[in-house]
């Protein structure tokens, strides 16, 4: 309800239960990740240009670490999206959906900036060393962890250890050293004055 719709298509876009994409939101500039860096090697999984050549350098760096860090889920459309949530409404119901899974319209991953991550070591990825090298280096890459534990109040979304947005080094870092959600940094450079 009272939603902002929002048209912003750079990396600064804030997608969430309060600002509305719409269905014709569709990002600029999107690329596929190459297949050998998604977890089912898929060369459908898009993104931004500017966050997918980040993703592969993130991803390339914990390789030289001897990581298997991989892509999950990228890019989704608003029908993409709308078929997600149906999917998991009709398997889990309404409460699940309303805690886990973001309606059409309000999902980062239709901005073309975010990334769910996975382990090719690993079947959950909370409890393997990528997600530990991700949560010490992802603002490195630019990228931030955009659903952390015991801030859903803030993000209205609850924990999702493997979704990552990129906002570029500059915000990832402050959201890091700061221990900000991106809807923390965002607030003081909305308020009016």
């Amino acid at each position: 309800q009272d939603a902002i719709k929002v048209t912003d298509k750079t990396k600064l876009v804030l997608a969430n239960k309060h600002h509305y994409l719409g269905k014709e939101y569709i990002p600029n500039n999107l690329t596929s990740i190459p297949q050998k860096y998604t977890i089912d090697g898929d060369d459908n999984t898009k993104g931004t240009k500017e966050a997918v050549d980040a993703a592969i350098k993130m991803i390339e760096a914990a390789k030289k670490e001897g990581l298997n860090l991989l892509v999950n889920s990228g890019y989704r459309s608003y029908t993409d999206q709308e078929e997600t949530y149906n999917t998991y409404l009709s398997l889990y119901g309404e409460s699940y959906v309303e805690r886990f899974v973001v309606k059409a319209g309000y999902s980062e991953h239709q901005t073309g900036y975010a990334f769910d991550f996975a382990s090719g070591n690993s079947n959950i990825f909370q409890n393997s060393q990528e997600y530990q090298w991700m949560i010490k280096n992802s603002y490195k890459y630019g990228f931030i962890f955009r659903y952390p534990g015991g801030k859903s109040h803030l993000t209205g979304t609850a924990e999702e250890v493997w979704h990552y947005r990129y906002v570029g080094q500059d915000i990832a870092r402050t959201c890091m050293d700061q221990g900000l959600t991106y809807e923390e940094y965002l607030a003081p450079q909305t308020q009016p004055g």
